[in-house]
């Protein structure tokens, strides 16, 4: 009986046929590590969190974070208004070619026709933009209505007054205009060529002065700005100094530390480049009216132009990188300083 069972449990415990192994399995991309989708979602994801953060923190404090854009705007709008109002003065002064214009007093005996003609030929020369002849009587009649004198001069038996010829020179050089007047003193029936370029130099001279203090000016407001964007951003720096600690101590890396405060620090210069662009354009609208009556009087329609889009861009652009720059300072110099303890 046994021996007829044994084939049964000889059967029964017998292993069976061993199966064939399992194929390992191709690791699939994402097993090597995170695509660089995943990795630009998760840096996005920082850095607005990161900018949510920094005015979640200015919107606490709004009254200290105001008055801190409001000086860096004043910083900023003094350099910047100088440089507008120095450029209303340049174009106060009008066109310097018609300022620097050479008078070309002809002979006596010089008629019309003369000066027609010598007209025509000064025209095309080089260096000239624009040449107007004045005759003998047309002159005669605007002395006698500019100075008062009409009476007086009908009693006198000749026009005392010779031709002139007015040349506007197309730009306004010293070397150049001597040499064009020197040229011009030459040619036929002219008897004097004068050129006043005393007030033209005068006034490059003074917008030259004006340029050099524009820029000193700036050079120390900017370095006034960063030391103000600095202190305050060590002060945030102070405020979370545990916070960061703690950040640090679980691994969190310096540029991570650092993002909140850059934001931060942008975030200031960009209202201070508003706040700046806006009083640049009250102030400048403001004391416009004083500069249009007072150019009134002098029977000039000269105002004041306002802030150009361009200049308040870059003032807001120079604004932030202002206050990036001086985060980035602040918190570069206090980083170390922020290891666990």
């Amino acid at each position: 009986m046994s021996a007829t069972r044994s084939p049964k449990v000889s059967e029964r415990v017998a292993p069976k046929a061993a199966d064939p192994l399992p194929s390992k399995k191709k690791p699939r991309d994402d097993e090597d590590g995170p695509d660089f989708a995943t990795l630009l979602n998760a840096w996005l994801e920082s850095h607005r969190s990161s900018l949510l953060d920094s005015l979640r923190r200015l919107g606490k404090q709004p009254i200290g974070s105001f008055f801190t854009c409001l000086v860096m705007a004043i910083a900023l709008s003094l350099p910047m208004g100088l440089s507008l109002l120095l450029n209303n003065v340049e174009r106060l002064g009008g066109s310097w070619q018609r300022a620097a214009q050479i008078s070309l007093y002809l002979q006596m005996d010089a008629g019309n026709q003369d000066g027609e003609a010598l007209r025509e030929k000064i025209k095309e020369l080089g260096g000239v933009g624009e040449a107007e002849y004045i005759s003998r009587d047309q002159a005669l009649s605007e002395f006698q209505k500019q100075s008062g004198l009409g009476d007086a001069l009908r009693e006198l038996p000749d026009n005392p007054l010779p031709g002139v010829i007015v040349v506007t020179p197309l730009e306004v050089d010293k070397a150049a205009l001597e040499a064009l007047r020197q040229r011009l003193s030459e040619l036929p029936k002219v008897q004097q060529a004068q050129l006043d370029l005393v007030w033209v130099e005068r006034l490059a001279a003074i917008l030259k002065l004006g340029d050099r203090f524009v820029f000193g000016l700036t050079v120390l407001l900017v370095s006034a700005l960063l030391l103000v964007i600095g202190n305050t951003i060590r002060l945030h720096i102070e405020n979370r100094r545990t916070e960061i600690e703690v950040i640090k101590l679980v691994g969190g890396t310096d540029s991570y530390v650092r993002r909140p405060f850059l934001y931060m620090g942008a975030l200031y210069g960009l209202g201070a480049g508003v706040l700046s662009w806006g009083v640049l354009a009250f102030g400048l609208d403001w004391l416009n009216d004083a500069v249009v009556d007072l150019a009134g009087l002098y029977g000039s329609n000269f105002s004041l132009a306002g802030v150009p889009v361009a200049d308040g861009l870059s003032l807001l652009l120079g604004a932030v990188l202002l206050g990036y720059i001086g985060a980035w300072i602040a918190v570069a110099r206090h980083l170390s300083e922020l290891a666990p303890r």
